[in-house]
């Protein structure tokens, strides 16, 4: 009997190849969509974390020291202490390649005759003469992948571009480490002496930091003999930084990409529904000959994991292939956001495979656990009725939006309740999701029912019966509907979301660019703009005829309560604005009082006072180059170019308490008559060939600052995409179940009388009916979801108040969406419906 009803359930599956096939495309898509985005952002960090554990080596502890780093004379007295731990000195920066692939690349600076404890590929295989490290000036050894990807080999030179200086190095040697995961981590690394990398980062007698190898005892015990401004630190810090850094990007993109997963789900609900409404008389039968409930509970179950297994294994397939697309997206969102990560592949982990697996499978178990029960419960003469489930499904619909109104209840209670955690977040949009979805059977009864009358007054009999076979076939229609509306609902939710962000972005940039030329060195992370300026050119380029007034920028990294956070001074004293709003903090003009009257204050960004936990009043520690200190925090100001934020004192204040005198970028305000472009370009010919500047306008600031807020959303319009294109399957496969079932209806029509442009119309007033439902519903529930992105989500990843705005234009858009994807997946079953052959259905009838 069991081989009986397995033959049954293939041949049924066979017989129906295009439902199947969409109902294993809609799987498919929604395990690639969560599997590509986990490949995609867990290779960018796992590139991240083999560059931090290349760097770091073995060492167990770090010392390090203020902005400017530590002086060689801190790492000359710990050699020479009788108790001189295991330490070797590093110099490390960052550089861009000019030739190649013009990857960028980690200088490593570091002594050969100290490495052996802590790195171990500075003593292994390299081909070469690896002795010219000590001998030859700008001298480096490179990776032999490397020097593939870049086209040098060894003993040629390799052109690198430093904060807009032009270097040439010469490739001593080239390292072929045996092993896989070092042989990676040194795809994007430069390894030289200490000297080198000096002249080449611009450091002179400077090192980034000193590496240890320690216990925590000697690690204390050193601690209290260290001189001013410098200090012990954990070598795992950095790591952990960048995982803290990127955790709500990598959250929010994982919640996205659930959503395709969610509106697959409806699909393999409406697949198995279907399913078992086909074949309620052979079911019917099969009961009434003996087969038990748990039988046929087994059989629909069955049907669906295989239709799981098969959708799951082509959808990890699928996200292979589509991580390796979006991992080129994502890294360039954490370079212009976080920080600089070369990742040359797509890392493939099996948790994450498996956990895609895993997830394919039970959310096809999961919606096709109510159609297996639906057929286990129903007596054998109501399942040999048609009509049967369609009376359940319009007498079910009041009691599940009662429990829709409920579920949506609690998805605004957790909504609501004040806490910075992410999870109860998501939990509450899903609720929300959740209960709309309930809502859908009732809403669509009651809507379907008043429709009718304005149908018929416009299309006669036919607008009728369309409006009546939406009712009519409500089991059907409700499923198609809600998964259309949950799509279309996220791409208004997230349309409005990504127009308001992008509008407060430029409210803000219209606030705070007033100058009207900026002048910065070239930076490898866009946000950050920590490169330095050539020592002299600032105040060279200050003093350039035609300007009224200017102010001078340094952004630098500095631990703020243990944590590497940047840090701005600013010096307005030549300037005629300071152009910064304040959150909190009173009057601003008494904030920059308070600013310039002590050096002992700062102001905070709002995403730094939120994920700090930090108010006006308390303090916040950093550790400068005299020490840790106290500062006071004076005001909290609007910042959207950092969603760790940042924080910002006078240049003063950072000259008090830092030995750093770089400027990272310049601003000039044109003198009253004075053409900007002009200004521009006499900019340019003062600096000369000195340095390579970036010596923008105010628009063209603004214009590439919008180019990077643009590229940094880019991964969430494919997002909204993929989860259109799975919504889309969804309602095809929905609308051709619909119309197959009905073939029998439409074939007495077409015998009595219906032509075939008739029931090609009849059709095609039901399926745009649909599409005019799925939008007015999509329309408050995407409201809804925008409010939550904006003011929840955002608030409790980034810390960031953004001011929603509701356009006409992205409603019209969602309207449309809803139309057009109800029309082209409605093409094909009015296609088949109206060629249909009414001889069949006399027959069969």
């Amino acid at each position: 009997m069991r081989n009986l009803l397995v033959r049954s359930s293939l041949r049924h599956l066979g017989r129906h190849p295009w439902l199947t096939a969409l109902s294993l495309l809609g799987i498919a898509l929604g395990v690639a969509v969560v599997v590509s985005i986990d490949l995609a952002s867990g290779s960018a960090l796992r590139a991240f974390e083999r560059s931090t554990d290349a760097v770091a080596g073995r060492a167990t502890h770090q010392l390090v020291g203020g902005t400017s780093g530590l002086s060689e004379d801190v790492y000359r007295d710990l050699r020479l202490r009788p108790d001189a731990p295991v330490a070797a000195p590093v110099v490390e920066g960052y550089v861009q390649a000019a030739v190649g692939d013009k990857r960028t690349l980690t200088v490593l600076g570091v002594d050969p005759f100290m490495e052996s404890p802590f790195r171990a590929y500075a003593g292994g295989e390299a081909v070469g003469d690896v002795s010219a490290l000590l001998t030859e000036p700008g001298a480096v050894l490179l990776s032999e992948r490397a020097a593939r990807a870049l086209g040098v080999r060894a003993g040629e030179r390799l052109p690198v571009r430093v904060e807009g200086r032009e270097v040439s190095l010469r490739i001593a040697a080239l390292l072929a480490p045996a092993d896989e995961d070092t042989a990676r981590a040194l795809e994007a690394l430069v390894l030289t002496d200490v000297s080198t990398a000096q002249e080449v980062l611009g450091r002179m007698g400077r090192l980034t930091r000193v590496d240890l190898r320690l216990t925590e005892e000697q690690a204390q015990a050193l601690r209290a003999t260290l001189p001013e401004g410098v200090e012990v630190v954990r070598s795992s810090a950095r790591a952990n930084t960048v995982e803290q850094m990127t955790r709500a990007f990598r959250t929010n993109l994982t919640a996205l990409s659930l959503l395709a997963l969610v509106v697959g789900m409806f699909l393999i609900y409406n697949t198995m529904t279907f399913s078992v409404v086909q074949r309620r008389g052979l079911l019917g039968r099969l009961r009434a000959v003996g087969i038990t409930r748990n039988e046929l509970f087994a059989l629909v179950l069955g049907e669906a994991l295989v239709l799981g297994i098969v959708g799951t294994v082509a959808g990890l397939l699928l996200g292979i292939l589509l991580g390796r697309g979006l991992v080129g997206l994502i890294t360039q969102t954490i370079n212009d956001l976080y920080f600089v990560v070369s990742v040359r592949g797509l890392a493939l982990e099996p948790f994450t495979l498996a956990k895609g697996m895993a997830l394919g499978l039970g959310a096809t178990v999961l919606a096709a656990l109510v159609p297996a029960w639906e057929a286990a419960r129903s007596a054998p003469a109501t399942t040999l009725r048609r009509s049967t489930l369609e009376d359940v499904s319009r007498t079910r619909a009041p009691r599940l939006a009662l429990l829709g109104i409920a579920v949506l209840a609690v998805g605004v209670g957790l909504l609501s309740w004040s806490t910075p955690a992410l999870f109860p977040a998501y939990v509450g949009l899903f609720a929300v999701l959740l209960g709309a979805a309930l809502l859908v059977p009732w809403v669509t009864e009651r809507l379907s029912l008043y429709a009718a009358l304005p149908l018929g007054l416009s299309f006669g009999l036919l607008g009728r019966m369309a409006a009546r076979g939406v009712r009519t076939s409500l089991s059907r229609t409700a499923v198609a509907l809600a998964a259309l509306m949950v799509a279309v609902a996220t791409t208004v939710g997230v349309g409005l979301m990504v127009s308001s962000f992008r509008g407060t972005v430029l409210s803000w940039l219209e606030t705070s660019l007033q100058a009207d030329v900026f002048i910065s060195p070239p930076s490898l992370v866009a946000r950050r703009g920590g490169a330095t300026m050539v020592p002299g050119l600032a105040e060279k380029l200050r003093a350039t005829p035609g300007i009224a007034g200017s102010s001078t920028l340094r952004v630098a990294l500095v631990r703020a309560d243990e944590i590497p956070t940047d840090l701005i001074a600013v010096d307005f004293s030549q300037s005629p604005a300071r152009p910064y709003r304040f959150k909190e903090g009173g009057d601003e003009a008494a904030v920059w009082r308070e600013l310039d009257a002590s050096t002992d204050s700062l102001v905070v960004s709002e995403p730094f006072a939120f994920h700090r936990r930090v108010k006006v009043g308390d303090t916040v520690r950093l550790s400068t180059d005299r020490g840790p200190h106290d500062f006071k925090v004076a005001g909290v100001y609007f910042d959207y170019g950092s969603d760790v934020g940042t924080m910002l004192m006078p240049r003063a204040t950072y000259d008090r308490w830092f030995d750093d005198r770089g400027v990272s970028g310049v601003a000039l305000y044109a003198a009253p008559g004075q053409d900007v472009d002009a200004l521009v370009n006499v900019v340019r010919a003062r600096a000369g060939d000195e340095q390579a500047l970036l010596v923008r306008p105010n628009r063209s600031l603004r214009q590439a600052s919008m180019e990077v807020f643009d590229r940094t959303f880019t991964i969430t319009q494919v997002l909204r995409l993929l989860a259109i294109g799975v919504a889309f399957v969804g309602v095809l496969s929905a609308l051709m179940s619909l119309q197959l079932e009905r073939s029998r209806e439409f074939a007495v029509l077409r015998a009595m009388g219906l032509t075939p442009g008739q029931l090609w119309g009849l059709v095609s007033l039901q399926t745009g009916l649909l599409g005019l439902l799925a939008g007015l519903f999509s329309m408050p529930l995407g409201v809804g979801l925008a409010y939550i992105l904006v003011h929840v989500i955002n608030q409790r990843s980034f810390g960031w108040t953004l001011r929603l705005a509701v356009t006409s234009e992205t409603l019209g858009q969602a309207m449309l969406l809803a139309l057009v994807a109800s029309a082209l997946a409605g093409l094909y079953p009015a296609w088949r419906m109206a060629r249909a052959n009414p001889a069949l259905a006399l027959r069969e009838e």
